[in-house]
């Protein structure tokens, strides 16, 4: 595993142009666990309304175990990545079965509704099989990863020498 702060900084390599994303250390400035909750929550008491949480289909599907997570979704907008063909068939829902009820599906939006009124999406990322464990399998064999991460994280990352094992 490679330390919060290497983490940190390439994410703001990889979003530095792009206007609107940001980045924060505040889940490495909180003493204790971080728990996303709590991290939507510091940014909603600082006026920041309109909140996307952007994960992985991998990490949704445990996402009942998150802590407080019927409250995350009144809270914010939820943008679940999938792969393409790992969404289930439209006549079940990709919604974690404990949560349903508090989910109606908004065809129009081709969006889950919470009671909240806040949205719940799912979309297809593209086509290359793109991951980041295969990111890491590569640097780690010391090939390259060009074209599967930004040029900046990718130089970042040869420069210290992340995600190589010691010989």
């Amino acid at each position: 595993m490679i330390e919060a702060e290497h983490r940190l900084e390439m994410v703001r390599l990889a979003t530095r142009s792009n206007p609107h994303f940001s980045t924060s250390d505040v889940e490495l400035s909180r003493p204790g666990k971080s728990y996303s909750i709590d991290t939507i929550r510091f940014f909603r008491e600082r006026g920041l309304d309109a909140l996307f949480f952007i994960l992985g289909s991998d990490a949704f599907v445990e996402i009942e175990t998150w802590k407080e997570c019927q409250t995350l979704f009144s809270l914010c907008d939820f943008i679940v990545m999938t792969r393409p063909g790992s969404q289930k068939n439209s006549f079940s829902s990709p919604v974690p079965e404990a949560l349903i009820p508090s989910f109606r599906y908004a065809p129009r939006e081709n969006a889950w509704i919470h009671l909240s009124g806040h949205l719940l999406y799912f979309k297809e990322i593209s086509f290359l099989d793109i991951s980041s464990t295969k990111v890491r399998e590569l640097i780690e064999k010391r090939r390259s990863a060009r074209y599967l991460i930004p040029a900046e994280v990718e130089a970042y990352v040869q420069k210290l020498g992340l995600y190589r094992r010691s010989l």
